[in-house]
């Protein structure tokens, strides 16, 4: 099995996936991890917090045993992917897809509020017909608190998820793992704090009948 996350920001993949990343990465599933945008002095950040997010997001790669070759940095500036023809967004989707050659994708679910989403799932979705892109059996999208909860686009009201996986061993990890990400963490009520996302873990475990679960909506599974 070759997975592969697609994440807007860097924190993207552990709130949507991260549960399933681990369980994946101990069943033996090679990990990618296509992270799509990067913070630039040019547009706001600073050195430090450059500097900073870089040691994160080196170190959450590490924790999931991503190889440092499954892991893909197409560093378009954050919050500004809507400036950019799409196009060549799909053309770096598609060069990774055609050298990683994943099995399962997941992805931003569409109704998320933030634009950077939007244009991800796009791009991503324009990447998965089977004659170009043969090894994509199954696709996913995943939720992202405070993203895809906030979403209001009538056409996308809700996340209404089909597919449920059991996280119960993993969530602590993941947990752990989401604290690196220390800048993105406040204290609960807040979306992202610890309780919510654990409390989100929970609901969706309720749901498929385990203590914890992530849950996504399968867009297509082909099983040959």
């Amino acid at each position: 099995m070759k997975t592969i996350v697609i994440a807007p920001h860097a924190d993207d993949e552990l709130l949507g996936c991260g549960g399933t990343l681990i369980k994946r990465g101990n069943s033996g599933a090679e990990i990618s991890w296509l992270l799509i945008t990067t913070m630039f002095e040019e547009h706001g950040w600073n050195k430090k917090q450059i500097s900073d997010k870089e040691e994160q997001i080196n170190f959450v790669r590490k924790s999931l045993n991503i190889k440092s070759n499954n892991f893909f940095n197409l560093n378009f500036p954050t919050t500004k992917l809507d400036q950019f023809p799409i196009n060549q967004l799909i053309k770096k989707i598609f060069n990774v897809f055609a050298e990683f050659e994943p099995n399962e994708i997941f992805i931003p679910h569409p109704g998320d509020i933030h634009s950077d989403h939007k244009v991800v799932f796009e791009a991503a979705v324009s990447c998965t017909k089977w004659f170009r892109y043969p090894s994509i059996k199954s696709i996913y999208t995943y939720e992202t608190i405070s993203e895809t909860d906030f979403g209001i686009d009538p056409r996308y009201i809700s996340f209404k998820p089909n597919t449920f996986i059991d996280i119960s061993n993993c969530l602590e990890a993941k947990l752990k793992l989401i604290e690196t990400y220390k800048s993105e963490i406040n204290e609960y009520p807040f979306p992202r704090s610890i309780e919510a996302i654990k409390a989100l873990s929970k609901i969706r475990g309720v749901q498929m009948g385990v203590k914890a679960a992530e849950a996504f909506c399968l867009l297509k599974h082909r099983e040959l």
